[in-house]
């Protein structure tokens, strides 16, 4: 028969070790939890900041819409015409 002393010594070598794989466990898995919210926040933040991004590139896209169908064509075609360098008439030389 199994007695009394066998008994504790049956829940110390068995016990024991499981107590500690459940703390081990347990620590792990709160470990583990914090850095996923740390991983959330994180994406949280980067996706407003891509939102504030996009609103702003809507913005400006609104503002070129405006100025190209505003008659804005005619003020970039004079822009354009004025980064050209001037044409300076050549002087033919008479002999």
């Amino acid at each position: 028969m199994i007695g009394p002393g066998q008994v504790f010594l049956a829940l110390i070598v068995i016990g024991l070790p499981v107590i500690l794989l459940m703390i081990i466990a347990n620590r792990y898995f709160r470990l583990r939890e914090k850095k996923l919210d740390v991983e959330a926040s994180m994406a949280a933040e980067k996706a407003a900041q891509y939102a504030s991004r996009s609103t702003e590139l809507e913005q400006r896209v609104r503002i070129l819409e405006q100025i190209v169908t505003d008659g804005g064509a005619q003020t970039a075609a004079q822009i354009e015409a004025l980064r050209d360098p001037p044409q300076i008439a050549s002087r033919e030389t008479v002999r």
